[in-house]
């Protein structure tokens, strides 16, 4: 189960050409049985972290244990995130396409013994969907799966990302094999273009357009020109990037491979943050197995085309998302902006041209030579062709990972993908892009997910985070801790972001404490214009955006604070004040026992007190009550 990277690496066989690729993919077919059954268990961080190794351990340990018939005996199969992470540990048992949840280790024999053996279904481990009450059996039933349109995570949660073979039979380097056998590298480029596809890192810049420049900068330049995979994503709420490292390496080593060949680079490098250690791991794998089977290194499939690639770890600085920081970094200095007085793709590593996209934009280059640009334009808007993929977090029902055709409606990916906010009520607002995005308030549900429109509505598509707000979130709070994030992480060296960005959060934090007026909001706006200007790079160009679209959406909210001395999501700790209700209060001491502060005094069975003198305003007393009786006003 875990030992499959290090069997490849003696494997048998170095690939010549795509008719080689195309008789081992057959070879590989012929050994698998389709009918045969096989539990598939999520090996995503998510899943990982809630216990998903234990999970697979105790399949194993079981099967080992059981002795049932060898007609039945599954297969066991580790995969990447299955993007369902709120739901985890996940587990799918195929080719019935049973969908398990919240799986423990000790529903492990229940489920060997009564799904694997007998064919029963065990109902508590079915996902419930919030809005109906209905327990769904299949995976491709549940909304949260039915409603997306996975192309670039199409092999996510079905392969093994330790497991070239397994990659391979999911249709891995057929677009490679096809493009060194039967396209020229200016047929590649040209399909590229065709597809209109964007670059999915945030700007948006078309990726065919980018290449196409370089190519114009190769011919003035002369080469080397190098290729380069931006995995510092580093947007709270965002795990777009890292899942796909973690979950299909070989879609974008294979993605990387096709740029290099149509740009003619012999040399890429993958930047990945060190916080990324299981995406390291799958790629280093990955990485392996090509050179081992002839799909990277010298003489590519026999091609005469020879390229390599090689790892560097990013040090945790989210301002290295950037590109010119990110290079600086790659040629081992400090990872700081500096001016683009030229662009990347005529100057960028060492001076040489330079083609940087994004994990998610190179993975969808395969796709995209496979099928063809034609295909692709097909799908989306278009102003914003393909999919995007989207991590859903925040106060949404379905948390994780979802891809779906660009200019698909916001309200579609929160209610029907996302299974709308707990409780039911509509969502307060949608924070897109990260924390340079901005939020989008529930009355423009209906705004189209692409591009173009994220930006006419105030906000951006960034690299795809997408946190979902209700009524007990602060939007001045909200803006506050994305400008400290970007303060915290801004390198210092222009002047508007340092002096700038200070004094846009010291602003903010006195209307939580009450002591804003109007003025500081005229002056919010006039500071954000000032930083917008003059900031070096987009770190600071684009940090005003969660400040000013929560006052160009949220301005009531804004003059609650200053006004009125409230705060009307109960969140800002200098306007609020925690009372408990004497009629809802039975006096079941929980409260008074867990404050840590002893503030809450009150007999068993006799309604409690809050001192508001000794109150630090922790919460914890709300949470503790089962009864809702401690109320913020």
């Amino acid at each position: 189960m875990h030992n499959q990277s290090s069997a490849l690496q003696q494997g048998p066989c170095r690939l010549e050409s795509l008719d080689d690729l195309n008789k081992f993919r057959e070879q590989l077919e012929r050994n698998i049985d389709p009918d045969h059954p096989e539990i598939v268990v999520c090996h995503g961080t998510g899943c990982l972290a809630s216990g998903g190794e234990a999970v697979s351990n105790a399949i194993q340990a079981t099967l080992d244990a059981s002795g049932i018939k060898a007609k039945v005996i599954p297969g066991i199969k580790t995969t990447g995130c299955q993007g369902f992470c709120s739901r985890g540990p996940l587990v799918l048992i195929r080719p019935q396409g049973i969908f398990y949840q919240r799986v423990k280790p000790k529903d492990v024999g229940e489920i060997i013994e009564k799904t694997i053996v007998q064919g029963e279904i065990i109902n508590r481990l079915l996902y419930k969907d919030p809005q109906t009450g209905e327990k769904i059996i299949h995976e491709e039933e549940i909304p949260f799966y039915k409603y997306q349109d996975r192309k670039v995570l199409h092999n996510i949660g079905k392969i093994d990302p330790t497991n070239l073979y397994d990659s391979i039979m999911a249709g891995g380097y057929q677009a490679l094999a096809k493009a060194l056998t039967t396209m020229t590298p200016e047929q590649v480029v040209q399909e590229v273009e065709l597809s209109g596809l964007r670059g999915r890192g945030g700007a948006g810049f078309p990726a065919g357009r980018k290449w196409r420049s370089a190519l114009l900068a190769i011919e003035k330049k002369g080469r080397p020109v190098y290729v380069v995979v931006n995995g510092d994503e580093g947007d709270p709420g965002a795990f777009m990037d890292r899942t796909i490292m973690e979950g299909d390496p070989h879609a974008v080593l294979e993605g990387l491979i096709l740029g290099a060949y149509a740009l003619g680079a012999t040399e890429g490098f993958l930047y990945v943050r060190a916080e990324y250690p299981l995406a390291i791991k799958h790629l280093g794998i990955a990485m392996e197995q090509a050179r081992a089977h002839g799909l990277l290194g010298k003489n590519i499939l026999n091609s005469g085309f020879s390229f390599d690639v090689r790892i560097n770890r990013g040090a945790g600085a989210f301002v290295c998302g950037e590109s010119t920081a990110l290079f600086t970094s790659i040629e081992g200095k400090p990872g700081n902006p500096k001016p683009k007085y030229v662009r990347s793709v005529e100057e960028g590593l060492w001076g040489r041209p330079t083609v940087l996209n994004n994990v998610e934009t190179w993975a969808n280059i395969p796709l995209i030579i496979d099928k063809g640009g034609d295909w692709y334009k097909k799908i989306g808007v278009s102003h914003s062709t393909g999919t995007k993929v989207f991590s859903l977090v925040g106060k949404v029902n379905n948390v994780g990972l979802v891809e779906v055709p660009m200019g698909l409606p916001l309200s579609d990916i929160v209610e029907k993908i996302g299974g709308g906010v707990p409780g039911g009520a509509p969502f307060k607002a949608v924070q897109t892009g990260g924390p340079s995005g901005g939020c989008i308030p529930y009355s423009l549900k209906d705004t189209a997910v692409d591009f173009d429109s994220l930006t006419e509505a105030g906000s951006m598509m960034g690299s795809g985070a997408m946190i979902v707000m209700d009524d007990t979130d602060c939007v001045v709070d909200l803006a506050r801790y994305f400008l400290r994030f970007l303060e915290e992480e801004s390198c210092g060296k222009c002047m508007p972001c340092r002096f700038g960005l200070s004094r846009m959060r010291e602003i903010l934090d006195g209307f939580s404490e009450g002591r804003g007026t109007q003025a500081d909001i005229d002056d919010l706006i006039s500071l954000s214009k000032a930083i917008q200007d003059g900031a070096l790079c987009a770190l600071g160009s684009s940090a005003p955006n969660p400040v000013l679209t929560t006052i160009r959406y949220f301005k009531e909210e804004y003059l609650a604070h200053l006004e009125d001395q409230n705060c009307p999501a109960g969140v800002c700790k200098a306007l609020i004040t925690f009372q408990i209700d004497p009629e809802a209060c039975n006096g079941c001491t929980s409260c008074a026992r867990k404050c840590p502060v002893g503030c809450i005094s009150g007999g068993k069975k006799e309604p409690h007190t809050i001192s508001a003198d000794e109150c630090i305003k922790c919460g914890i007393c709300k949470e503790s009550c089962k009864f809702d009786a401690v109320r913020i006003i």
